[in-house]
């Protein structure tokens, strides 16, 4: 069962001549890995997966589970608009090696994205996957939110179904989750800004884009709260606000990578149609790296 709480890093995929730069990809595992990050998402938002190949995907995939075998869990984001190609992704990961899947709502199709709909979905996908199932929630980039009531009956009555990503920003809505299903799913922020406030209402960590940046503080963050120190966990999260905005004052992964190169770890360009960070804004998440105690390069 997937059920270990903490900390999920979304890593950006660096690019070098419109390919996949794997040395510096390896690179960056190892400061990830080197960290207190709990697991390693592959083909998150944050690496862009909507703008991978299809054979750039598996050729991913296969090196991150490589790279990361037996040192951090590894999830990926296996959603698509393409119901085969989805189901193909969890088989593919499932012989890579990774230890969950994270399947994001439908994204362009909101209008028929029913609650029954998304019932009968995702219920599909997790009966055909052989790796657990995290859903992802995030209305915001696809148009669909999926109701407390949805998940509530999918982790209720699907086995594989064993979290979700909660990133609609409704606190409320959060708490609804939580009361349905008897706090008894594992429910990861998606949302650096409310990670205090989910761990609240009984969360079990966040797969977070700080982490990228600032992995043992994200860590430290949520490790505080679970061990009862809900004031250095607070401090913590105030603390990082100003960073958090900057990190989402454009659209994600723009200012991630931003962030990854000020450092020097050599993501590279993002691929069309992102384009890079505006002039005055990596001003301003310079800034905010610096005050958050990150050295840049």
């Amino acid at each position: 069962m997937f059920d270990l709480k903490g900390i999920y890093c979304p890593i950006a995929t660096p690019f070098i001549d419109d390919k996949i730069a794997y040395d510096k990809l390896d690179e960056n595992l190892d400061f990830w890995i080197s960290s207190k990050l709990e697991g390693i998402v592959v083909m998150g938002s944050n690496g862009e997966f909507v703008s991978l190949r299809e054979s750039e995907k598996e050729e991913l995939i296969r090196h991150c589970c490589k790279r990361i075998a037996g040192k951090k869990r590894v999830v990926v984001g296996t959603g698509s608009n393409c119901f085969d190609e989805t189901l193909h992704l969890c088989n593919f990961s499932k012989e890579c090696g990774a230890d969950a899947v994270l399947l994001v709502t439908p994204f362009y199709y909101k209008g028929s994205m029913k609650d029954d709909v998304l019932e009968e979905y995702f219920t599909a996908v997790a009966d055909r996957s052989p790796l657990p199932v995290i859903l992802y929630n995030i209305q915001g980039r696809t148009g669909v939110n999926i109701a407390p009531e949805t998940i509530a009956y999918l982790f209720n009555n699907v086995e594989n179904i064993v979290a979700v990503k909660e990133a609609s920003g409704n606190i409320s809505q959060v708490a609804k989750i939580m009361q349905l299903t008897d706090g008894k799913i594992d429910l990861y922020s998606g949302n650096d800004d409310q990670v205090v406030p989910i761990l609240s209402l009984g969360g079990s960590g966040v797969i977070s884009v700080l982490s990228n940046v600032a992995p043992r503080k994200t860590h430290d963050m949520v490790q505080k709260f679970l061990d009862g120190d809900v004031a250095g966990s607070r401090e913590i999260q105030l603390r990082a606000l100003p960073l958090i905005d900057a990190l989402f004052c454009e659209v994600n992964p723009i200012p991630v990578k931003a962030a990854l190169n000020l450092m020097g770890k050599e993501v590279g360009p993002l691929r069309l149609p992102l384009t890079e960070m505006e002039p005055q804004n990596q001003e301003r998440l310079a800034k905010a790296m610096k005050d958050f105690g990150i050295k840049l390069a």
